[in-house]
């Protein structure tokens, strides 16, 4: 059994007790579980699980849907735990900085948070639900999710947390999220939406590939400020923009 060719695909693997696992394998050769765990004998990681290869009763890749684990060069998008609720709470929830363009901020108190991460964890069995916790090296950096598919249609949103700003990781995951949503979850178009003042944010929809589509002049009202609502599309076919 060549393990090594399941290395980052989504697997669905059964051990020899009858224990399934799914999830992004990680290929282990037999030197480095030998050196790591005193087993000389190639393995794979699965959510969460080592399996040894003489333990395995089978394996398969699988096509996957709905909020799958993503991967890229640098971070780990994978679905909300019940426990990561104390750091969008933390770093986001309690951060004037990162609602200010949008006033939308369900973390605003330990409560919400739990409350909204038990929401997501729920909707999770939802066909055109997406939502991921943004993790690198094990450390929440952040989210991002997409929301509201309807007619061909969806709605992208990220948050990065203000210490990890300015090292292109809402990039790097929006490019991921758009090319899963579109290539692999064949959604037509991919929307978003920053204020007009929010440049930071625009400069990241711009460089994930999303195109200005149209201006909504004073749509946007947070706290007493007002700004434009400017809308951004990704999409596979012209004919599902929404404003050309």
């Amino acid at each position: 059994m060549d393990l090594a060719k399941f290395d980052e695909k989504h697997v669905r693997v059964t051990d020899r007790s009858g224990s399934t696992y799914t999830g992004v394998a990680d290929f282990f050769p037999s030197d480095y579980v030998l050196h790591e765990y005193g087993v000389e004998e190639d393995s794979i990681l699965v959510d969460g699980y080592l399996v040894y290869r003489s333990s395995i009763a089978s394996i398969d890749e699988i096509e996957v849907h709905g909020t799958a684990e993503l991967r890229t060069e640098r971070l780990i998008l994978r679905r909300f735990r019940p426990e990561d609720y104390e750091a969008p709470y933390r770093y986001i929830g309690s951060d004037p900085l990162m609602h200010r363009y949008s006033g939308w901020n369900p973390y605003a108190t330990p409560e919400m948070a739990q409350e909204s991460v038990r929401r997501f964890i729920e909707s999770y069995s939802s066909e055109h639900f997406y939502s991921w916790v943004i993790d690198v090296d094990s450390v929440l950096f952040g989210t991002i999710g997409a929301y509201d598919y309807e007619n061909g249609r969806i709605e992208v949103g990220f948050s990065i947390l203000q210490a990890c700003w300015g090292r292109g990781y809402a990039t790097e995951a929006l490019k991921k999220v758009l090319e899963y949503l579109t290539e692999n979850e064949d959604i037509p178009c991919v929307t978003a939406w920053c204020a007009s003042e929010n440049t930071a944010s625009r400069r990241v929809l711009e460089k994930a590939g999303m195109k200005l589509a149209g201006t909504e002049t004073s749509a946007l009202t947070v706290g007493s400020r007002i700004y434009d609502k400017l809308i951004f599309e990704y999409t596979k076919n012209p004919e599902h923009n929404l404003y050309t």
